[in-house]
């Protein structure tokens, strides 16, 4: 079988899918991984010789990371809206380009929800498709959408807030979809919601997320897997941090905010140094503008899983591909959301008792995330917490019951 993975997101969104395609072809089908340049390593590192990249040439984190996105994204609802056609659309009928081309003789396709893509790939071309879930997006009445920010608003209106983040995603890109149907994939409009249509047709969906970090809801339907996390089965090498700073003391705190960049990132680095030295705490600080100091180590891209095992505690933004990686590493977790999901991870994460409550980075100052650091560190329950709920994280195997619920 030829199957093809689409891979639109960060490191986090993209890791997940790489390890999925490698269990895949390491069963005996071919496996093509659409993703950005930049994560080719992931996929020739993964393993099987079944399993090969198909580089974007539009990288859609790097239209987030650009001034232009990140100016984008802290614009407000109103400009939120107009950059779909400023920022977004431009860019969008040659991704879809790119990914038609890529899916073209496939016998299945993993596409994640947003946009659309496996809909309308299986319409144009008629491959069967499965959706992939990186946070638990199936209505329920158990919690709302992790994208509302309330822990629960009661049973029907938790249910209700899907359909209703459904409704504002269609509100959003409805239109620019649709012209993208018709300019590239030669389709008509759209009729109705393909969220709704997915469900009316009992669309496979892989829930890429541990139940012992969210668990499964009893009113999802059959069709719908909550698998648990999807790890690569080879290691990556080292983690790019010099041995001589990891054992030249305690083990420090690692704080990075993925793709995510404050409003001001000098003071924010700032303040999460100054946090962490009232804390008594050395730091790994990733992609934050402070200088090297003895107690302070700035470094670039890491590999998380095996960085996060030697270190004391994770400060991070909750996106999560970062969040399992800290709970599966055992350690205690500090949450600064930004948006988005990031509130629910924190929420789950201190729910979990894996960390203390989330900590917006709005609200982020030294005396605010030094507390929440020195109690991450140093309250047996918590670091209790947090180590039990690493070894069952590490225990599952998520990659191999997917591709068991894809019968592959």
């Amino acid at each position: 079988m030829r199957i093809v993975i689409l891979a639109f997101g960060s490191r986090g969104d993209t890791q997940p899918c790489v390890a999925l395609g490698a269990e895949a072809a390491g069963r005996g089908h071919r496996v093509t991984v659409v993703a950005a340049a930049r994560y080719g390593d992931l996929v020739r590192r993964a393993g099987p010789a079944e399993l090969g990249l198909v580089p974007l040439g539009v990288d859609p984190l790097g239209i987030v990371e650009s001034e232009e996105g990140q100016a984008w994204l802290r614009s407000g609802p109103a400009g939120f809206v107009r950059g779909f056609r400023t920022v977004v659309e431009p860019l969008a009928e040659r991704l879809a380009g790119e990914v038609d081309a890529a899916c073209a003789g496939a016998d299945l396709v993993l596409a994640p929800a947003l946009g659309g893509f496996g809909h309308h790939l299986s319409e144009r071309h008629g491959m069967p498709y499965a959706l992939m879930h990186f946070q638990p997006s199936e209505p329920t009445r158990a919690f709302p959408n992790p994208l509302v920010p309330w822990r629960t608003l009661g049973g029907t209106a938790n249910r209700a807030s899907y359909a209703f983040v459904e409704t504002l995603s269609e509100l959003l890109l409805g239109r620019m979809v649709n012209r993208v149907r018709g300019r590239v994939l030669r389709l008509g409009p759209m009729r109705g919601s393909p969220f709704r249509r997915a469900r009316a047709d009992r669309v496979p969906v892989l829930c890429g997320v541990s139940p012992h970090v969210v668990g499964r809801p009893p009113d999802w339907p059959e069709h719908v897997h909550l698998t648990g996390y999807w790890w690569p089965e080879r290691p990556e090498p080292p983690a790019p941090v010099p041995a001589a700073f990891l054992d030249a003391g305690p083990p420090p705190v690692f704080v990075g905010f993925g793709s995510m960049v404050p409003a001001d990132p000098v003071a924010t680095a700032r303040a999460v140094v100054a946090a962490l030295r009232r804390a008594g705490m050395r730091g790994i600080l990733q992609n934050l503008p402070y200088p090297d100091a003895e107690d302070m180590l700035v470094i670039g891209d890491a590999d998380h899983a095996g960085l996060f095992p030697r270190v004391a505690a994770v400060v991070h933004h909750g996106g999560a591909g970062t969040t399992g990686a800290g709970l599966r590493a055992g350690v205690p977790a500090v949450v600064c959301p930004f948006f988005s999901d990031q509130p629910f991870w924190g929420a789950r994460v201190a729910s979990l008792g894996a960390g203390p409550a989330p900590l917006p980075i709005g609200r982020l100052t030294a005396d605010a995330l030094a507390a929440r650091v020195a109690l991450a560190v140093r309250d047996p329950g918590t670091r209790a917490a947090a180590a039990r709920l690493g070894e069952r994280l590490r225990a599952e195997d998520g990659v191999r019951r997917a591709c068991d619920a894809l019968g592959l």
